[in-house]
């Protein structure tokens, strides 16, 4: 029988590293205005940034929600959110309301870190 601790965990491992998965199949069917923000913000090559990103976060949140190399795929995850927060939350460059809302999405990125360290501790 499953535990409710097993339980638990694989319902996280689902909402969160589904999330991802979502987030990048979703950047292929918006992906004229997504390169145009990346563009905006100054990063070379931005339909390539943004097609290997959105991939790497379909396949590491695959990884992740099917409980393979959970651990690598968490750490691949925090690294990316992290990155993707510094090229395109720059709220230090913004003026209001649209700083607001960056720094929202930012302690939105942190709590997903977070959660994303506690499944790696898990992991290992």
């Amino acid at each position: 029988m499953l535990s409710l601790s097993a339980f638990l965990l694989g319902l996280g491992r689902v909402l969160l590293g589904g999330f991802f998965v979502y987030a990048g199949v979703h950047h292929f069917f918006i992906m004229p205005p997504l390169t145009a923000m990346v563009a905006a913000r100054g990063i070379p090559y931005p339909r390539l940034v943004l097609i290997v990103g959105s991939l790497f976060q379909i396949v590491a949140g695959a990884l992740f929600v099917l409980n393979i190399f959970t651990a690598a795929a968490a750490f691949g995850l925090i690294v990316f959110t992290i990155a993707a927060s510094i090229m395109l939350l720059n709220f230090w460059n913004m003026d209001e309301p649209m700083r607001q809302t960056a720094k929202t999405a930012w302690q939105t990125n942190a709590a997903i870190v977070g959660g994303l360290l506690i499944a790696a501790a898990y992991a290992v």
